[in-house]
């Protein structure tokens, strides 16, 4: 179902409908080191990242256990514990780290468990705002790990719960046993697989958070983001963030960086207004 941009959005979005958190947030895998494994070549740079973001107004920092792995939690909480009070961190579980740029996927209980209590300590919390089940479990029968989700949300040790690349059927499974907040999925202005997803989480109130925002390489649209980049004295992914604001009011970005400039020039998506034209251009490199 394709959708028609609008020229105006709302800098905000109530998470789960009760964490007004703002649009414009930001992904911490790439504080880590190459391959996500490791920890980050510049130690101090990650931490300044992290300190700037939230200077800047980032109320919405997503990671994961898997970002190192435990990497990207430990510098998160060295960073910025103890949090300030609308500050929401949102992490993951469900993947297993074996080296760098290696993902082998368990989301069964027993897995789920230890990475939900590790990640509740290095983040220094009681209670996560958001738990994302980082991949459904081809191994493990999606019932179990959904059970596993709602008995943790029913202790207390889980506040929203949020999923990762699922389709619109997988949602609705996932809604027999717990309110889902949130799908994280891979989409960007020339990658729009995932449209029908954004349509249905736009429609029942949740969060959608692409992951890999910024155009995939597709050459028409580097070239409009190019083009358009140069009208509106930005970078090309300024544009493609932007875009992202102004597609559908629900969508959460987390563009990640480990540099502070980098950070600095995504933060000034939030000043960028496109036109109706340049919406309408960008719309149609890849219809939804």
């Amino acid at each position: 179902m394709s959708t028609n941009t609008t020229s105006t959005y709302s800098p905000t979005f109530a998470l789960g409908g009760d964490l007004t958190v703002n649009r414009l947030g930001y992904g911490a895998m790439r504080i880590t080191g190459q391959g996500i494994w490791g920890p980050p070549a510049d130690h101090n740079e990650s931490i300044r990242v992290l300190q700037r973001a939230v200077e800047l107004g980032v109320n919405f920092i997503d990671t994961a256990d898997s970002y190192g792995p435990n990497v990207s939690e430990e510098l998160i909480a060295e960073a910025l514990h103890p949090y300030k009070n609308d500050l929401v961190i949102g992490t993951k579980g469900g993947l297993l780290r074996t080296g760098p740029n290696e993902w082998p996927i368990d989301a069964s209980p027993k897995h789920l468990e230890a990475a939900l209590h590790g990640s509740l300590q290095r983040l220094k919390l009681d209670r996560i705002d958001l738990y994302q089940l980082h991949r459904i479990d081809p191994n493990v029968p999606f019932e179990q790990t959904l059970e596993f989700l709602q008995k943790a949300r029913e202790e207390g040790l889980i506040k929203h719960i949020g999923l990762s690349e699922v389709t619109v059927e997988q949602i609705k499974k996932a809604q027999e046993y717990v309110p889902v907040v949130s799908v994280q999925n891979m989409y960007s202005v020339d990658n729009r697989k995932w449209e029908a997803e954004l349509t249905y989480t736009r429609e029942q109130g949740m969060a959608f958070i692409p992951w890999y925002p910024l155009a995939g390489g597709n050459q028409d649209a580097l070239t409009a983001l190019n083009q358009m980049a140069q009208r509106h004295q930005a970078t090309p992914q300024q544009i493609a963030l932007s875009w992202l604001l102004h597609h559908s009011p629900n969508i959460l970005l987390i563009p990640g960086t480990s540099k502070v400039k980098h950070l600095e020039e995504n933060m000034k998506t939030a000043n960028l207004r496109l036109t109706p034209e340049d919406l309408a251009t960008l719309d149609s490199i890849s219809p939804g």
